[in-house]
């Protein structure tokens, strides 16, 4: 699809240097390897295709090692319990399927199923204080959002589990978005400490930070699939155009696109037009006087008319789920291969190889 917007020239360190990856991976794409993935807590939404899962889709297409984690531990980070979880995997796989994932050229595996990323996770923590995991900010807003009224301690520890999904496999490239970097950033640390007391094992993952333009959940805050606010990919056109008439616009029935002033009426405009692969002001000016009414069935014809072929694909990938699972099952064998051979250097690098 064609970016609507024109890209930021990158401003700071962390732009500069995702910049700068991009143009490795044009130039060499069969140098890196991807680790990206999302809990099974809920069905994907419109903020992770635009966000994330067109990304991998692209990256796969340009030949690089593309791993996605459904990581099902992860999910009792939050909860108490891992509630359909079945459901939601077998979901997150017909979504990946239909969107193009292509079980030839990516990975797409489970935590459970590997149990020595899991295993990484001890000598990881001895790596990092107690002091470095509680200031972190991503853990800070994900307590706030929390359902338990006491997080447990994985919680605490959340950023040195994203480290072994990601050192498990040696992933050089993590897609991210900029809240996301103090995670990133301590799985480098680990990586950096484990080499200098072990010796060189594990590469430091780069972050490739996401050009994706945010999109706001139908409550006017950050679409979740916790917050009951998004517009899953799965859902008919039908339930598509409800949820779109509960969005949250505001009294002014002229629509203009500014995401400062009106986050609300912007960010069903901006959705329009990437939907149907144009400008925002451009949307916002032919619907003009029309109000949020216009605006709303504008935005539902298009997120239906862009999302058919998906949908149709998604239906009969569902017709056969023992073949939708058989991929999980090939995927498993290799993330386990992968993460097997890199706790062995683990191991020997630590002296506790017999």
């Amino acid at each position: 699809m064609t970016i609507t917007t024109a890209p930021t020239p990158p401003t700071t360190p962390a732009e500069h240097r995702s910049a700068e990856l991009e143009h490795h991976i044009a130039q060499d794409p069969g140098r890196f390897r991807v680790l990206t993935g999302d809990r099974p807590t809920g069905p994907l939404h419109l903020g992770h295709y635009f966000g994330t899962l067109r990304n991998r889709v692209r990256l796969q297409d340009l030949g690089v090692d593309v791993m996605i984690l459904i990581p099902d531990y992860q999910v009792l980070t939050d909860r108490d319990t891992a509630e359909r979880l079945g459901e939601y995997t077998d979901g997150l796989l017909l979504d990946y399927l239909a969107l193009g994932i292509d079980p030839a050229r990516s990975t797409v595996f489970n935590h459970s199923a590997v149990p020595a990323l899991n295993q990484l996770l001890l000598p990881f923590l001895s790596l990092v204080s107690v002091a470095e995991l509680s200031r972190n900010p991503t853990v800070k807003d994900e307590i706030a959002h929390s359902r338990q009224s006491v997080v447990s301690g994985l919680m605490l520890t959340y950023p040195a589990h994203q480290a072994a999904d990601i050192l498990s496999c040696k992933g050089s490239v993590v897609p991210v978005g900029q809240d996301q970097l103090p995670h990133l950033e301590l799985s480098r640390t680990i990586a950096r400490r484990f080499n200098e007391r072990y010796g060189n094992v594990f590469p430091e993952p780069d972050a490739l930070l996401s050009a994706a333009p945010l999109l706001l959940g139908t409550d006017g805050t950050k679409m979740s699939k916790s917050r009951a606010n998004s517009v899953p990919l799965g859902a008919t056109a039908d339930e598509t155009a409800r949820l779109i008439r509960g969005a949250t616009t505001d009294a002014d029935r002229h629509i203009t696109y500014d995401p400062g002033t009106r986050p609300g009426v912007s960010s069903l405009v901006l959705l329009a037009a990437l939907c149907l692969e144009r400008d925002p002001h451009q949307v916002a000016a032919e619907i003009g006087d029309g109000g949020a009414a216009v605006l709303k069935r504008t935005v539902t014809d298009a997120v239906n008319s862009h999302l058919a072929p998906y949908r149709a694909r998604r239906a009969e990938y569902a017709r056969d789920l023992p073949y939708v699972r058989s991929v999980l099952r090939a995927g498993n064998e290799r993330a386990n291969a992968l993460a097997e051979a890199t706790l062995e250097e683990v191991r020997e690098a630590m002296g506790t190889f017999r």
